[in-house]
């Protein structure tokens, strides 16, 4: 009785959250961490000075703003940390959280180098703290169901898949101002391009032997500011012979798209289309004829319309029960991240490379 008792209280507990940085992002974090049943945003930091009343206005509850963030993270009522700030100062922000004792939540990418992942690694394991990283669209509604259909087998084992992100983050966006700089972006894959290889490696669901990857960039002047190939393509080739394929384009003048064509054994999905032998029926037969699935496709890079607050009351009810996070927990992020490094490298060195070669 006592036991259950405790996990009844731990369900019921509400987590107060601090907040590093305080821009566009943030707001979206603010906001959706409020609106789960959980979490309650009580102190932002940044390095500029923030009106608490304000914001407290704003965003609902009570907000105590920081200039310091050393007496933030000693402040004894925060549960968990939100960092939100711009990623070349995720890497000492993330240890000195997790050295505090604090939970996180981490914006992607979480770190720019192999080095600093490491560094992140070591000290999660150590504190032993859980973490929740944003790679929010496995909890979109198009991920929930391309899943659901991989799951249920209606495409069979999958031998091929692409999933690409085409986005041009030019100056009329947001994250153009910090995305440019290679010491802040890093390249097209990780500072955007990253949730199209996420997404396919949850849907692949192997280990990566290898990859190759290309980079090039548009003429275009509004992509000038740029200080890396804001296009590339990686083929990864996974252990037990599958392949892959993710392009990420952030120099495109399109509408948003986050390409998705997943080819099984059984049949093959394509966007929010699938086709399937599974069926039976007319379907089966007519090779000419899609099914449609019911998905709202993400259409949008902006932080508004992302999936935050089901991938948070996921992230605290986890938390409650002293679990990992689901989906979205370090760990899983790291080896995101990893292949992404891998391909980064291969465009750099215009050659394949090996996942062993970073572990060793």
């Amino acid at each position: 009785m006592a036991s259950a008792l405790q996990l009844l209280l731990r369900l019921m507990k509400k987590f107060n959250v601090g907040v590093i940085g305080y821009g566009w992002v943030a707001g979206a974090h603010i906001d959706s961490i409020n609106g789960t049943t959980q979490g309650q945003v009580t102190a932002v930091y940044s390095s500029r000075k923030l009106d608490s009343a304000e914001l407290s206005a704003k965003h609902g509850g009570e907000i105590e703003c920081h200039t310091n963030l050393k007496k933030m993270l000693n402040d004894p009522t925060i549960d968990v940390i939100s960092i939100c700030s711009y990623p070349q100062y995720h890497t000492k922000q993330v240890i000195a959280a997790a050295e505090a004792g604090k939970h996180l939540i981490i914006e992607k990418p979480l770190a720019l180098n192999l080095k600093d992942l490491r560094a992140m690694r070591r000290t999660l394991v150590k504190s032993g703290v859980k973490a929740c990283v944003c790679f929010e669209c496995r909890y979109s509604s198009q991920f929930l169901a391309t899943k659901a259909v991989i799951d249920r087998g209606l495409i069979g084992e999958i031998h091929y898949g692409e999933i690409d992100y085409y986005h041009g983050i030019g100056p009329w966006y947001g994250q153009f101002r910090w995305n440019t700089k290679r010491n802040a972006g890093g390249s097209s894959l990780l500072s955007a391009g990253c949730h199209a290889l996420d997404a396919l490696l949850l849907c692949m669901d192997g280990e990566v032997d290898s990859v190759s990857s290309y980079s090039t960039g548009s003429k275009n002047k509004d992509f000038k500011k740029y200080e890396y190939n804001t296009s590339s393509v990686t083929i990864l080739k996974f252990k037990d012979g599958r392949i892959g394929k993710t392009a990420s384009v952030i120099d495109c003048l399109q509408p948003y798209y986050f390409h998705t064509h997943l080819v099984g054994s059984e049949g093959s999905l394509l966007d929010n289309k699938f086709h399937s032998t599974k069926l039976g029926g007319a379907n089966s037969l007519d090779k000419n004829k899609w099914s449609e699935l019911s998905m709202k496709l993400l259409d949008s890079g902006d932080v508004s319309d992302h999936p935050y607050q089901t991938q948070f009351e996921e992230f605290f009810s986890a938390l409650a029960r002293g679990k990992d996070m689901p989906l979205t927990d370090f760990h899983t992020a790291a080896r995101s991240h990893e292949v992404i490094f891998a391909a980064d490298l291969s465009a750099k060195k215009n050659k394949p490379i090996k996942l062993s070669m970073l572990r060793a």
